[in-house]
């Protein structure tokens, strides 16, 4: 995970590719290194839960794609958005607290020391396959990514149907846990 973090600040301080007309390039390199580290499939299987059961494999094959593309394009979003400020957050420190391991399972904890001293606890909870471990759900500040989605669409899935859900996703009118619903 370590790796991860350092290739991810060092794509944020690179100065050819915070240029405008680099934009997406660096977004392709940001991409590229999130599908390295995330377990998609792991992740789709524990937000849908016991709906993941009855999803035959195309629909597990879309939904994989489908909310792997949603965490992706919300993170850049996010990026986007606070654009004007990435420079600043190059001073921005990370501290690796420690590790935990019970193979196959392991938590890294960090803290993300901000430019202005602001200190945000971030867990990456991670599995091992094929003998590399790949992360599954991140929590900052306590608060579960893959929880908070897990809520959001049982709640979808509960009240309409997971085709509903599907059809929200495409229609990019899921976002992200701590923004309002379109």
């Amino acid at each position: 995970m370590r790796q991860t973090i350092e290739e991810i600040r060092s794509v944020f301080k690179d100065k050819e590719l915070k240029k405008p007309e680099n934009r997406e390039k660096r977004n392709a390199r940001l991409r590229a290194l999130v599908d390295e580290r995330f377990d998609y499939e792991e992740m789709s299987k524990r937000t849908l839960a016991r709906y993941w059961r009855e999803r035959t494999p195309e629909e597990r094959k879309e939904f994989i794609s489908l909310y792997s593309d949603l965490l992706k394009n919300i993170y850049l979003k996010r990026i986007k958005k606070h654009e004007d400020e990435l420079e600043r957050h190059e001073d921005d420190k990370v501290l690796y607290q420690d590790e935990k391991v019970e193979d196959p399972y392991a938590a890294v904890r960090t803290l993300i020391i901000t430019y202005d001293g602001k200190e945000i606890p971030v867990e990456y909870r991670l599995l091992k396959k094929d003998g590399d471990w790949k992360a599954y759900d991140v929590l900052i500040e306590g608060v579960s990514l893959l929880n908070n989605y897990r809520t959001q669409f049982g709640q979808i899935i509960r009240s309409s149907s997971y085709e509903e859900l599907v059809k929200r996703i495409k229609a990019k009118k899921i976002v992200a846990p701590d923004e309002k619903e379109k």
